[in-house]
């Protein structure tokens, strides 16, 4: 079951440029064992090793808009920064509770995707495009990063589809260079936290996660031109509705 979880989180990046960590979580509280923030911190190490592989291959394909990768990536890696040192004065129940939040939210975005442009754009395209928005969907994506460890995805790609109008392909390619951008920054600061109460992360299961991870990467990113965006992102979304559903319930419940 791990090896598969693996799979499909490498398929999700590859393939919808988000999901990581949305999938990772899970797999490594429910399947793994591990406590939440330990699998919160964790789940950005392997998010981020599996997107930096995926962005490798897209940037070959001059599918990447750096200059978005910019504006939205360095104001989300500070905000990922700075929420991951509020994580102290939350619990791991509370961290989880607002993980299913999140999830919830994720699903509505997939299963709910307005109508995409599907060409691919110039790499080149001068249009200027809108920075401030891009500034502040980075602050409110890095700042969930920081908070519950989720590399934010679902909520890059839809901002970046719906702020600029940038293709699904480049949407994809962008968030998958974002990410990595953040999930590493969030998680160098998870790791000082945990240092400072001598808890350890196992890297056998990361080094595992990342590497099975990241050949399912690469099938998802073979996959990406060639499978429906709109069918497969609101067929994942229902996926992501049980999930965030279950996750809410069994939260809740350790909170109570």
């Amino acid at each position: 079951m791990v090896w598969l979880a693996a799979i499909f989180i490498g398929l999700s990046l590859g393939l919808l440029g988000s999901g990581g960590s949305i999938l990772t979580v899970p797999a490594l509280i429910y399947l793994v064992g591990q406590d939440e923030k330990i699998a919160i911190a964790g789940s950005l190490a392997i998010v981020g090793f599996i997107a930096i592989f995926s962005v490798i291959g897209y940037h070959l394909k001059r599918q990447i808009k750096w200059p978005i990768v910019i504006r939205f990536g360095i104001p989300s890696m500070i905000a990922s920064y700075f929420a991951a040192s509020l994580s102290i004065y939350l619990t791991g129940e509370m961290q989880l509770t607002l993980f299913a939040m999140v999830m919830l939210l994720s699903a509505f975005f997939m299963i709910k995707q307005p109508k995409i442009k599907t060409s691919v754009q110039p790499i080149n395209n001068a249009n200027k495009q809108p920075t401030i928005k891009l500034i502040f969907a980075g602050i409110f994506v890095g700042m969930i990063t920081g908070l519950v460890g989720i590399g934010g995805g679902f909520l890059i790609v839809p901002s970046l589809v719906l702020l600029i109008d940038l293709a699904m392909i480049n949407a994809i390619a962008t968030s998958l260079a974002i990410i990595t951008l953040q999930s590493f920054t969030g998680f160098i600061k998870y790791q000082q936290i945990l240092t400072t109460q001598n808890i350890s992360l196992n890297w056998q299961v990361i080094i595992t996660f990342s590497i099975i991870g990241i050949i399912g990467s690469f099938i998802g990113q073979k996959l990406a031109t060639k499978t429906p965006q709109q069918q497969l992102k609101r067929g994942f979304g229902i996926f992501l509705l049980i999930m965030g559903c279950f996750i809410l319930i069994n939260s809740i419940q350790q909170l109570g």
